[in-house]
């Protein structure tokens, strides 16, 4: 078992490196056999010496995973609250997405993906398309809208 100071030291060093978020510390420290209230301890003292910020982790779990990723607010609101991020903080980071990135984003998803199927039946083909866009967060009405724009685009479609 590791007394606090020893679990404070090695966490900072590992938050100096790279951000995380008070759940995700607290589940390094239980896993690491710390008592709970020990535990509570040093993500508190993390907090007070901004080695840890939900908030800042949140804005950068959000860039991360719309730009690099390619997912949707729908996936990502998801993961944040599985990390116990609160739901105001998520809307926060959230809306620091712009909106004509975010549209231009599923719509080139769309365009990718739809050269890669194979399915000629139209009907199937856009069911592929929103099923795809669906499971990396989009709504189904950005979905629409996106694949209007792509039919708009396509005469191939």
């Amino acid at each position: 078992m590791m007394d606090v100071e020893k679990a404070f030291g090695k966490i900072a060093s590992l938050c100096a490196r790279q951000e995380m978020c008070a759940s995700d510390i607290r589940k390094k420290l239980l896993k690491w056999e710390m008592p709970h209230a020990d535990a509570e301890k040093v993500v508190a003292r993390l907090i007070s010496e901004k080695f840890i910020d939900d908030a800042r982790y949140a804005g950068f779990y959000v860039r991360d995973k719309y730009r690099f990723n390619k997912w949707g607010k729908d996936k990502i609101r998801w993961q944040l609250r599985l990390k116990s991020i609160s739901d105001e903080v998520i809307n926060e980071a959230l809306a620091s997405i712009p909106d004509e990135e975010y549209s231009n984003n599923l719509q080139q998803l769309l365009k990718t993906k739809n050269r890669q199927l194979k399915q000629d039946d139209p009907y199937k083909r856009k069911a592929a398309l929103m099923r795809y866009a669906a499971s990396r967060g989009f709504k189904s009405d950005e979905i629409a809208n996106a694949l209007k724009n792509l039919l708009l685009m396509e005469d191939d479609f």
